[in-house]
């Protein structure tokens, strides 16, 4: 697609697994105001971590296809590590879309460490991956990273979205084998590697105690979007909707959630 041919119409789309990725819409919000915004949730195929990197590819090369066809998008987002370190290459190989993924925030974190020990904290599909082998070698080959897949983080996550209570003790089970790891006690800095565990960071760092930094790319992925829409038109009233591949009713119990970042349509795709 090229930039003279965008409609100023023409939303960016924002893909997740769940609702992990309402962080990154937070930062783009704050760069883009007037971009028009799709949130496309595939709550019907949460979790991807337990999944297997077929399964995943698969489901998400399918789902976005459709969605690029159904809402002609000027850029896609994928909002999710998971998804992104183990499907991004095979969607950019079959959309003309311009695509943006999210993978862990490893050379941040590598640049600000003091002990020289990091922790990336993600799913399990996602710690396990050759993508992050190769980010290791070329940002941290002289540090230490510890990962743990806590995929029981992203089921707190959605949760604290839905209003309910989260336990200190849930989260700090659910992230404890990083610590208990043989070099654990040195960890200074902590990579949130899923979307989903920025939403858990007060609890996280209640956990991990006041001397962990947690890094995050919600940030660099919102710069990385706005970048390449720079010289784009927007239209000065934006519409924005969320979608589910789920169950709508139990999709719409996120509503207030949604409202807070400007989205009050909710539908099922």
């Amino acid at each position: 697609m090229k930039r003279t041919e965008v409609k100023a119409s023409s939303p960016i789309l924002l893909f997740d697994s769940g609702v992990g990725g309402l962080t990154v819409l937070a930062q783009l919000r704050a760069i883009l105001p007037n971009a028009p915004v799709i949130y496309a949730a595939d709550m019907a195929g949460l979790p991807y971590g337990s999944k297997s990197e077929a399964e995943v590819a698969a489901r998400v090369a399918g789902l976005l296809g459709r969605m690029a066809e159904r809402y002609q998008p000027r850029l896609i987002c994928i909002a999710c590590n998971t998804a992104s370190t183990i499907a991004l290459g095979m969607v950019r190989e079959v959309l003309e879309t311009p695509i943006v993924g999210t993978v862990p925030a490893i050379k941040p974190a590598a640049e600000i460490t003091k002990t020289g020990t990091i922790g990336l904290l993600g799913t399990e599909a996602t710690v396990r991956q050759a993508y992050v082998d190769d980010l290791e070698r070329k940002f941290a080959s002289y540090k230490t990273l510890l990962r743990y897949g806590a995929n029981g983080l992203v089921a707190l996550g959605e949760a604290k979205l839905r209003g309910e209570e989260v336990c200190i003790d849930e989260v700090t089970k659910a992230a404890s084998g990083l610590v208990l790891q043989a070099g654990g006690d040195k960890l200074d800095t902590v990579v949130l590697a899923c979307t989903h565990f920025p939403l858990l960071e007060p609890e996280l760092r209640e956990a991990f105690g006041k001397h962990v930094t947690f890094v995050d790319g919600a940030g660099g992925i919102a710069r990385r979007i706005a970048d390449l829409v720079q010289g784009q038109k927007f239209p000065r009233r934006p519409q924005h909707f969320a979608v589910t591949t789920g169950d709508l009713a139990d999709f719409k119990r996120l509503s207030a959630t949604f409202a807070q970042h400007g989205i009050e349509k909710l539908v099922r795709f």
